[in-house]
């Protein structure tokens, strides 16, 4: 679905948004203005028209129809109009309409996920309240209170196998180094796992415990399936 983001308050007077500064560079460089509007609204509609007959056309979206309250989802374009809620209901996007598999082969470079007796699968995400390296977010006092340092979730049958109380600090070690946190317990989590968010630094940062391997096709990093061992701190 397409949202419009809007201005949360006015900038300082002596400061210049993205446009103002592409335009003042172009003029720099001897290029038309014109072709340099500083008004989101232009901008938006020359993207939409340069996305028509694309895989993501949004070329029937615009401003007006977002801001009357329509919930418009992409591809919406001349073929769909009214947007498309849920892609490929009907066929994918090949020559014949069908869904293309591929098998996945281990090879040597392959990670093994087999999970001794001894250990649980420590995999990283995000919190709500933080973003990335939490750099900026955590400078936000009322997101810094909601999640103030970095905590290890899991079930508490799992804390309880690692003899582990909620709010007690617990360090994770990984084959590749270990990281400390403080526990935290849902009913909820699977067993076999414990969840370490990446938005804190120093001895929580969660990547001093994940494995530094790619996957040999993708080059993904493998931050979400590592095996672990846990112990009071």
């Amino acid at each position: 679905r397409v949202l419009r983001r809007r201005r949360a308050a006015e900038p300082p007077a002596e400061t210049r948004d993205e446009l103002d500064i592409l335009r003042a560079l172009a003029e720099r460089l001897g290029k038309p203005a014109r072709w340099f509007p500083t008004e989101p609204a232009e901008v938006f509609d020359e993207l939409a028209r340069a996305s028509a007959g694309g895989v993501a056309d949004y070329s029937a979206i615009s401003h007006a129809r977002l801001d009357a309250g329509e919930a418009l989802h992409w591809p919406c374009g001349k073929n769909a109009p009214g947007g498309t809620p849920r892609l490929f209901l009907d066929s994918f996007a090949t020559a014949d309409g069908r869904a293309r598999f591929s098998l996945l082969v281990e090879t040597p470079d392959t990670f093994d996920t087999r999970v001794a007796e001894s250990q649980v699968v420590l995999t990283t995400g995000r919190l709500l309240g933080h973003y990335q390296s939490g750099a900026q977010t955590r400078r936000v006092p009322e997101l810094l209170r909601t999640d103030p340092e970095v905590t290890a979730t899991m079930h508490p049958d799992t804390a309880t196998t690692f003899d582990l109380v909620e709010g007690a600090m617990v360090r994770i070690r990984g084959r590749a180094g270990s990281i400390e946190a403080r526990v935290l317990l849902d009913p909820t989590f699977r067993r076999d796992t414990v969840f370490v968010p990446f938005h804190f630094p120093g001895a929580g940062r969660a990547n001093l415990a994940t494995e530094a391997s790619l996957d040999p096709h993708s080059k993904m990093p493998d931050f979400k399936v590592n095996n672990v061992t846990m112990e009071a701190i």
